[in-house]
């Protein structure tokens, strides 16, 4: 129990110090994750919701392919443990190798899982996937349009590009949605009403849902957040 709660402390530490402003966008993000990241999953659980909805309505069959990009400490993988074996290939593209080194202890019983250090708006796999999988990361990508056009591009024909994250709802007041704006660009996360917006244009067959999830030690507020699911053009 101290051993959680120091855990804890060291994480909203980081966080409150938030992400630094100097140097690329690896460096920031290796600087930022570093010295949370074997802590990184235990805080963020309760706060990253949709998740497992998301990854459990993915049509992911035998021998597919699958690519998650910001895939950081591959939590994910855990989630979809049951169907891994089955499929011929996963890829986790992150570009903070803290986060990959998390990755690397935890997926390591699977040989099809394979890690990629690599910037997501340029990563190209050798062969066209399944299924594209962007779970809390887009927001965390400053060149985020060129991220979700290489998203689709790396989809085979009738593919799902499948996204969970953060967003600015139209259901709540204006001085809300400034407030998660500044309260999240703290720590290098980017809200943006722009990002369903671009998702449902990329691609018009599609499901987009909203929900609301808790903010831990911020116990009267909600944090939007939205599930989506697209299928690429044949």
């Amino acid at each position: 129990m101290t051993h959680s709660l120091g855990a804890e402390a060291r994480t909203l530490l980081a966080m409150l110090r938030g992400q630094p402003r100097a140097g690329s966008h690896a460096e920031r993000l290796q600087a930022f994750y570093a010295p949370q990241a074997a802590h990184y999953d235990r805080f963020r659980e309760r706060l990253l919701q949709g998740r497992d909805e998301l990854l459990r309505r993915l049509p992911l069959g035998p021998g597919d392919t699958l690519i998650e990009l910001g895939g950081g400490t591959g939590r994910n993988v855990e989630f979809l443990a049951a169907r891994v074996p089955g499929l011929a290939r996963v890829e986790l593209v992150d570009l903070c190798p803290a986060l990959l080194a998390q990755a690397r202890r935890r997926c390591g019983r699977w040989p099809n899982v394979h890690l990629v250090e690599a910037d997501a708006t340029r990563y190209r796999p050798a062969q066209a996937a399944d299924v594209v999988l962007m779970s809390y990361a887009l927001t965390m990508i400053p060149d985020w349009r060129p991220a979700l056009h290489n998203a689709v591009a790396m989809l085979r024909p009738g593919g799902t590009l499948a996204v969970v994250d953060f967003c600015l709802s139209d259901t709540q007041p204006r001085w809300l949605g400034a407030f998660w704006r500044r309260w999240f660009a703290h720590d290098g996360v980017r809200l943006s009403r722009e990002h369903a917006a671009v998702l449902r244009a990329l691609l018009p067959a599609h499901e987009y849902v909203e929900h609301r999830a808790p903010v831990p030690y911020l116990p009267l507020l909600q944090v939007p957040y939205y599930r989506f699911l697209g299928a690429k053009p044949r």
